[in-house]
């Protein structure tokens, strides 16, 4: 009697096992969708979804693993793409990793708001109006405590993974939490110290990503606009002249430099409204941390370095080198420096 019970209890055990070996690891046809797991849904609400597209059969033993492993308190929202003929178990460890569909965003240096609206819209994330209508939302703003006229300058570059359907607004908090991550602690004490604001901080290290090329030239390129404003001298920092005008990458004119804008530093002083591109902590370090010289003008050596004066004839004979050097063509093509920055 004793082994009929154990010869019974065995094939039980065998039936199960053979069960749930047949629900767990059958592949299902091959299938190519998407499937998405809304914000808040529970593991239960999740093994419904599935369900529902054909993915599992037996629900009450995808519960039961979920239970058993913990996934049934950590399940992840987001879209899982199902592509071939992937097995119950095969999903069950998607779902267990998270392994949601995710866009990469790559914030570089120097990029405007123009430019990772791009970025963003390539993705479908949001769209370049909208995109920029936000940028200037006050409400928005303010919720971030943004002292500027739009949040240029404070999405940090970085490289970003962000969920497909991530609401727009979670994914650009995302960039300013980062970039409030970085410029904090003894950054902020120097802020402070030097008697500066954030948004200032932000727009001339803004200004130095756009005009150094080499690290070592941070500093001095801070330190020429640190004197320049202690001493009242416009700015004169040439990306300015056409922020928000026209690329970045396209050539300045002297055109460019006449224009009458609140962001040309050639026709007002001081520093504009915001910043004019996303800064590395590099710029941010550089314009905290000006380097100890005199120097007032800079003009390039058209090598990627720049050529540093503290007095207008040594920056006019540096210009005129440039000129040679650069052996320019009519003077509305090449700017007409005249004893100022001459940055370029």
């Amino acid at each position: 009697m004793k082994r009929n019970v154990i010869f019974i209890l065995a094939g039980i055990i065998l039936l199960c096992l053979i069960y749930v070996t047949s629900e767990l690891l059958v592949p299902s046809p091959f299938v190519s969708k998407e499937i998405k797991i809304p914000k808040g849904a529970t593991f239960r609400q999740a093994v419904e979804i599935l369900s529902r597209e054909g993915l599992i059969q037996d629900k009450n033993l995808f519960l039961f693993i979920g239970r058993i492993s913990g996934l049934d308190r950590k399940i992840k929202a987001g879209y899982y793409s199902i592509h071939g003929s992937m097995s119950p178990l095969d999903i069950f460890k998607m779902l267990k990793k998270g392994q949601i569909i995710e866009y990469e965003i790559k914030i570089v240096e120097g990029d405007s708001l123009r430019e990772i609206a791009e970025k963003l819209s390539e993705k479908g994330i949001i769209n370049k109006e909208d995109f920029m209508k936000l940028s200037s939302n006050k409400d928005f703003l303010a919720l971030y405590d943004i002292d500027a006229p739009t949040f240029e300058g404070y999405l940090f570059p970085d490289t970003y993974r962000i969920p497909k359907g991530m609401d727009p607004v979670d994914a650009i908090s995302m960039m300013i939490s980062k970039m409030r991550e970085k410029y904090s602690g003894e950054l902020m004490e120097k802020t402070y110290e030097l008697g500066l604001s954030e948004r200032e901080v932000l727009t001339l290290a803004s200004i130095i990503e756009k005009e150094a090329v080499t690290d070592e030239e941070r500093p001095l390129i801070s330190a020429v606009y640190h004197n320049r404003l202690r001493k009242g001298i416009p700015l004169q920092a040439d990306p300015t002249c056409i922020y928000g005008i026209k690329s970045f990458r396209k050539r300045i004119t002297a055109r460019d430099l006449r224009r009458k804008t609140p962001y040309n530093t050639y026709v007002i002083k001081g520093l504009p409204p915001g910043p004019i591109a996303s800064s590395s902590i590099k710029s941010i370090i550089a314009a905290l941390y000006p380097a100890n010289v005199p120097y007032i003008y800079f003009v390039s050596n058209n090598d990627g370095t720049h050529q540093f004066s503290v007095t207008e004839g040594e920056h006019l004979s540096a210009v005129e080198s440039y000129r040679k050097k650069k052996n320019a063509g009519s003077k509305e093509d090449i700017k007409e420096v005249t004893g100022e920055n001459g940055s370029s």
